[in-house]
């Protein structure tokens, strides 16, 4: 080949190294807006989440990430899918309790994210709504072994918490001034792995 030829060769394709490289991927997730839950939320409600800071400043949390309250990172929606979910309670003055692991499930209904505790005696489900860069709100309903009724159906069932990110795939809501008494209930969220062939 002659040496023109081989540099005319040479020259296209260094021609074709310099387009421009595809963007890389945003490494914020999409997520769902939904509504503005400021005009769902309850008044009794929207006064435990104000007091949230309260709630924790009452609890001996201890020195885990998923018990601190500064532990909140950006992206804080968890992905659509199966979660192994543990209720931690703290109380004033007194130790965390933690209850046995159950299952829950974040899917995606129109433009919200849903949540549902699936097992155990005490379930939730609802909905969280954006609130920023660090958090979510959850506002949901607790049934015993029916179907939990909508946010705002009976006052009575209502629950309301902050939804938050601790660590690398891992989550938890914390629910103030519970109606189940305490100071604070907090939802941990892990994902179930699926199985592998």
């Amino acid at each position: 080949m002659p040496g023109s030829l081989r540099l005319s060769f040479l020259a296209l394709a260094l021609t074709g190294c310099q387009l421009t490289p595809p963007l890389p991927p945003s490494a914020a997730p999409v997520l769902p807006v939904g509504e503005n839950w400021r005009a769902i939320v309850s008044p009794a409600d929207a006064d435990r989440l104000a007091r949230l800071d309260a709630a924790w400043a009452a609890t001996r949390a201890g020195a885990s990430p998923l018990l601190a309250r500064e532990a909140a990172g950006l992206w804080p929606a968890p992905p659509p899918g199966s979660y192994r979910c543990r209720v931690w309670r703290l109380a004033e003055g007194r130790a965390p309790r933690r209850f046995p692991a159950q299952f829950c499930h974040v899917g995606v209904e129109g433009a919200l994210l849903s949540f549902a505790k699936q097992s155990g005696d005490e379930r939730w489900a609802g909905y969280f709504y954006v609130d920023g860069e660090r958090r979510m709100i959850f506002l949901g309903a607790t049934a015993a072994r029916e179907a939990a009724p909508g946010y705002g159906a009976d006052a009575a069932r209502d629950v309301a918490g902050v939804v938050e990110r601790v660590g690398p795939l891992r989550y938890r809501i914390a629910m103030p001034w519970p109606r189940s008494g305490g100071a604070l209930d907090i939802v941990e969220l892990v994902p179930v792995a699926p199985a592998l062939d």
